[in-house]
Protein backbone atom coordinates (compact mmCIF):
# COMPACT_ATOMS: atom_id res chain seq x y z
CA UNK A 1 0.00 0.00 0.00
CA UNK A 2 2.82 2.51 0.63
CA UNK A 3 3.54 2.29 -2.98
CA UNK A 4 0.19 3.18 -4.40
CA UNK A 5 -0.37 7.23 -5.73
CA UNK A 6 -3.40 8.28 -3.88
CA UNK A 7 -5.29 10.72 -5.69
CA UNK A 8 -5.71 14.14 -3.99
CA UNK A 9 -6.14 17.88 -4.58
CA UNK A 10 -5.10 19.21 -6.86
CA UNK A 11 -7.53 17.81 -9.65
CA UNK A 12 -9.97 18.58 -12.28
CA UNK A 13 -13.05 19.65 -10.98
CA UNK A 14 -14.80 17.22 -13.40
CA UNK A 15 -12.77 14.23 -14.35
CA UNK A 16 -10.54 13.90 -11.26
CA UNK A 17 -7.09 13.88 -13.14
CA UNK A 18 -4.54 15.23 -10.89
CA UNK A 19 -3.05 18.74 -11.80
CA UNK A 20 0.87 19.34 -11.18
CA UNK A 21 1.38 22.60 -9.22
CA UNK A 22 -1.03 24.78 -7.27
CA UNK A 23 -4.58 25.35 -8.07
CA UNK A 24 -6.88 27.28 -5.59
CA UNK A 25 -10.76 27.29 -7.70
CA UNK A 26 -12.50 24.93 -9.49
CA UNK A 27 -9.63 24.27 -12.28
CA UNK A 28 -11.01 22.01 -15.45
CA UNK A 29 -8.30 20.68 -17.56
CA UNK A 30 -7.96 21.19 -21.03
CA UNK A 31 -9.59 17.14 -22.17
CA UNK A 32 -12.81 17.79 -20.16
CA UNK A 33 -12.77 21.44 -22.09
CA UNK A 34 -12.40 19.99 -25.13
CA UNK A 35 -14.45 16.98 -24.77
CA UNK A 36 -17.16 17.92 -21.85
CA UNK A 37 -17.59 14.42 -20.56
CA UNK A 38 -21.60 13.86 -19.63
CA UNK A 39 -20.88 12.83 -15.85
CA UNK A 40 -21.01 15.13 -13.44
CA UNK A 41 -17.61 14.47 -11.72
CA UNK A 42 -15.74 11.39 -11.47
CA UNK A 43 -12.95 10.59 -9.19
CA UNK A 44 -10.44 7.69 -8.87
CA UNK A 45 -9.02 6.21 -5.96
CA UNK A 46 -5.55 5.65 -7.24
CA UNK A 47 -3.01 6.23 -9.97
CA UNK A 48 -2.71 3.24 -12.49
CA UNK A 49 1.31 3.92 -12.57
CA UNK A 50 4.04 2.61 -10.91
CA UNK A 51 4.09 -1.18 -10.56
CA UNK A 52 1.44 -2.49 -7.72
CA UNK A 53 -1.16 -0.30 -8.69
CA UNK A 54 -1.23 -1.96 -12.53
CA UNK A 55 0.21 -5.21 -11.11
CA UNK A 56 -3.40 -5.31 -8.90
CA UNK A 57 -5.91 -4.33 -11.68
CA UNK A 58 -4.42 -7.12 -14.04
CA UNK A 59 -4.27 -9.72 -11.45
CA UNK A 60 -8.27 -8.51 -10.39
CA UNK A 61 -8.95 -7.98 -14.03
CA UNK A 62 -7.56 -10.65 -15.98
CA UNK A 63 -6.11 -13.42 -13.53
CA UNK A 64 -9.63 -13.56 -11.42
CA UNK A 65 -8.00 -12.19 -8.63
CA UNK A 66 -10.73 -11.86 -7.03
CA UNK A 67 -9.31 -12.13 -3.60
CA UNK A 68 -7.55 -8.44 -4.23
CA UNK A 69 -11.23 -7.21 -4.09
CA UNK A 70 -10.86 -6.37 -0.70
CA UNK A 71 -8.32 -4.75 -1.23
CA UNK A 72 -9.82 -2.55 -4.02
CA UNK A 73 -12.77 -1.42 -1.95
CA UNK A 74 -10.90 -0.76 0.72
CA UNK A 75 -9.24 2.48 -1.73
CA UNK A 76 -12.89 3.05 -3.34
CA UNK A 77 -14.27 3.49 -0.19
CA UNK A 78 -11.61 5.52 1.14
CA UNK A 79 -12.15 7.64 -2.68
CA UNK A 80 -15.52 8.24 -2.14
CA UNK A 81 -15.81 9.31 1.49
CA UNK A 82 -12.79 12.04 0.84
CA UNK A 83 -14.14 13.19 -2.52
CA UNK A 84 -17.83 12.73 -2.09
CA UNK A 85 -18.28 14.16 1.52
CA UNK A 86 -21.53 15.48 1.92
CA UNK A 87 -23.01 14.20 -0.86
CA UNK A 88 -25.56 11.50 -0.88
CA UNK A 89 -26.37 8.90 -3.87
CA UNK A 90 -29.56 6.94 -3.89
CA UNK A 91 -27.92 3.90 -5.49
CA UNK A 92 -24.61 1.96 -6.80
CA UNK A 93 -24.22 0.99 -10.49
CA UNK A 94 -21.41 -0.92 -12.38
CA UNK A 95 -20.15 -0.47 -15.60
CA UNK A 96 -21.08 -3.38 -17.83
CA UNK A 97 -19.60 -5.80 -19.63
CA UNK A 98 -21.12 -7.07 -23.36
CA UNK A 99 -22.26 -10.37 -22.70
CA UNK A 100 -19.69 -12.24 -24.65
CA UNK A 101 -16.85 -10.73 -22.89
CA UNK A 102 -18.26 -11.64 -19.51
CA UNK A 103 -19.01 -15.01 -20.81
CA UNK A 104 -15.20 -15.20 -21.23
CA UNK A 105 -14.27 -13.74 -18.20
CA UNK A 106 -16.44 -15.27 -16.14
CA UNK A 107 -17.39 -12.14 -13.81
CA UNK A 108 -17.49 -8.88 -14.71
CA UNK A 109 -14.74 -6.85 -12.38
CA UNK A 110 -16.72 -3.37 -12.20
CA UNK A 111 -20.00 -5.44 -10.81
CA UNK A 112 -17.81 -7.01 -8.08
CA UNK A 113 -16.19 -4.02 -7.03
CA UNK A 114 -19.46 -1.73 -7.39
CA UNK A 115 -21.41 -4.76 -5.51
CA UNK A 116 -18.80 -4.77 -2.30
CA UNK A 117 -18.82 -1.12 -2.14
CA UNK A 118 -22.67 -0.44 -2.24
CA UNK A 119 -23.28 -3.03 0.41
CA UNK A 120 -20.25 -1.29 2.46
CA UNK A 121 -21.83 1.94 2.00
CA UNK A 122 -25.69 0.71 2.81
CA UNK A 123 -26.57 1.76 -0.59
CA UNK A 124 -28.57 -0.90 -2.94
CA UNK A 125 -26.72 -2.41 -6.13
CA UNK A 126 -28.24 -1.95 -9.37
CA UNK A 127 -26.98 -4.44 -11.16
CA UNK A 128 -29.29 -4.76 -14.18
CA UNK A 129 -30.59 -2.04 -16.46
CA UNK A 130 -27.71 -0.55 -17.96
CA UNK A 131 -26.14 -2.52 -20.72
CA UNK A 132 -23.23 -2.78 -23.06
CA UNK A 133 -25.09 -3.69 -26.17
CA UNK A 134 -22.30 -3.71 -28.52
CA UNK A 135 -18.63 -5.44 -27.75
CA UNK A 136 -16.62 -2.37 -28.06
CA UNK A 137 -13.25 -4.66 -27.21
CA UNK A 138 -10.72 -3.85 -25.63
CA UNK A 139 -9.76 0.39 -25.39
CA UNK A 140 -6.35 -0.21 -24.01
CA UNK A 141 -4.66 0.73 -27.34
CA UNK A 142 -6.65 2.92 -28.42
CA UNK A 143 -5.92 7.41 -28.35
CA UNK A 144 -8.32 9.66 -26.44
CA UNK A 145 -10.44 10.03 -29.45
CA UNK A 146 -10.42 6.57 -30.51
CA UNK A 147 -11.65 6.09 -26.80
CA UNK A 148 -14.91 8.45 -27.54
CA UNK A 149 -15.94 6.94 -30.90
CA UNK A 150 -15.24 3.63 -29.98
CA UNK A 151 -18.17 3.99 -26.85
CA UNK A 152 -20.19 6.13 -29.11
CA UNK A 153 -24.00 4.67 -27.98
CA UNK A 154 -22.60 1.59 -26.89
CA UNK A 155 -24.59 1.42 -23.79
CA UNK A 156 -28.54 1.20 -23.37
CA UNK A 157 -30.50 1.40 -20.04
CA UNK A 158 -33.45 -0.89 -19.46
CA UNK A 159 -36.73 0.39 -17.70
CA UNK A 160 -35.40 3.91 -17.57
CA UNK A 161 -37.77 5.03 -14.78
CA UNK A 162 -35.93 2.74 -12.76
CA UNK A 163 -33.26 5.08 -13.04
CA UNK A 164 -35.05 8.40 -13.12
CA UNK A 165 -33.94 11.01 -10.90
CA UNK A 166 -31.67 9.20 -8.96
CA UNK A 167 -28.29 9.91 -8.12
CA UNK A 168 -25.77 7.55 -9.28
CA UNK A 169 -22.23 6.17 -8.04
CA UNK A 170 -21.01 4.33 -11.39
CA UNK A 171 -18.35 2.29 -10.54
CA UNK A 172 -15.64 1.12 -13.01
CA UNK A 173 -12.50 -0.71 -12.35
CA UNK A 174 -10.10 2.06 -14.71
CA UNK A 175 -10.53 5.21 -16.22
CA UNK A 176 -7.96 6.20 -18.40
CA UNK A 177 -9.60 9.07 -20.48
CA UNK A 178 -12.98 8.76 -18.91
CA UNK A 179 -14.52 7.91 -22.32
CA UNK A 180 -16.73 5.21 -21.06
CA UNK A 181 -17.99 6.40 -17.74
CA UNK A 182 -19.03 9.52 -19.82
CA UNK A 183 -20.67 7.55 -22.28
CA UNK A 184 -22.45 5.39 -19.41
CA UNK A 185 -23.61 8.45 -17.76
CA UNK A 186 -24.66 9.83 -21.24
CA UNK A 187 -26.76 6.92 -21.39
CA UNK A 188 -28.22 7.09 -18.16
CA UNK A 189 -29.10 10.48 -18.18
Amino acid sequence: RAELRVIGDPLCSLCGNPVEGRIDHAYVCFHCVDTRPRFDRARSALRFEGQVAPRLIREFKYHHGVWLQEVLVDLLQACVQTHYAGRTFDLVGAVPLHHVRQRDRGFNQAALLASRLARRLRLPIRSRGLVRARDTGTQTHLTARERLSNVKDAFKVLNPSAWKNRHILLVDDVMTTGATVSACAGALK
